[in-house]
C-alpha cells in the first residue's frame, strides 16, 4: 500500500537556483553602506587648515660674527623682550619693522625661555612672518 507522496513545488528562489539563474542583486542596501561611509569620513575628516612658518635653521658651523647685529626677540614667562627691552605682543611687529626699515638684511632671533610654552612662541614667529620678518630663525639655550 504505498501511496504516492506528493512534494510540494520547490520556492521560486529554490527554482531559480536549479535552472542556473541568479537572483537579480538589490541596489538598495549598497546604497546604504555607500551612504554611510561617505558620512563617516565627512565626519571624520578634520578640515583645519595647515599653516606654516618657513624657519632656517642654524648650521653648526656658523661662527658667533654671524649674530651681529641681529634683532633678538626673547619670550619669556613674563612677556616678551626686544633687545633687552620689554615689548608687548602688540606692539611687537611694529617695533620689529621699524628697526628693520634701517636696515633690511637684519635677521630676527627668537629665543623661547625654558618652561614657556610653544603656542606662545609660534605666535611670535607667526606675528613676524606676518610683519613681514623674511630672516627669521629660533634659536635655544646651549645645554650646560
Amino acid at each position: 500500500m504505498n501511496r504516492p507522496v506528493s512534494v510540494p513545488p520547490a520556492p521560486p528562489r529554490l527554482a531559480n537556483r536549479a535552472r542556473g539563474r541568479r537572483p537579480p542583486i538589490g541596489l538598495t542596501p549598497l546604497i546604504d553602506v555607500v551612504f554611510i561611509l561617505l558620512v563617516f569620513f565627512m565626519l571624520a575628516t578634520s578640515f583645519v587648515d595647515w599653516r606654516s612658518i618657513d624657519l632656517d635653521a642654524p648650521a653648526r658651523a656658523v661662527s658667533g660674527g654671524s649674530m651681529e647685529g641681529a634683532l633678538l626677540v626673547e619670550v619669556r614667562k613674563d612677556g616678551l623682550r626686544l633687545s633687552g627691552e620689554p615689548v608687548a605682543m602688540g606692539a611687537l611687529a611694529a617695533k620689529v619693522r621699524e628697526r628693520l626699515s634701517r636696515k633690511p638684511d637684519r635677521k630676527v632671533l627668537v629665543k623661547p625661555a625654558a618652561g614657556v610654552a610653544l603656542q606662545d612662541t609660534v605666535s611670535v614667529l607667526d606675528r613676524l612672518a606676518a610683519a613681514g620678518v623674511a630672516n627669521l630663525s629660533v634659536i635655544r639655550d646651549r645645554p650646560k
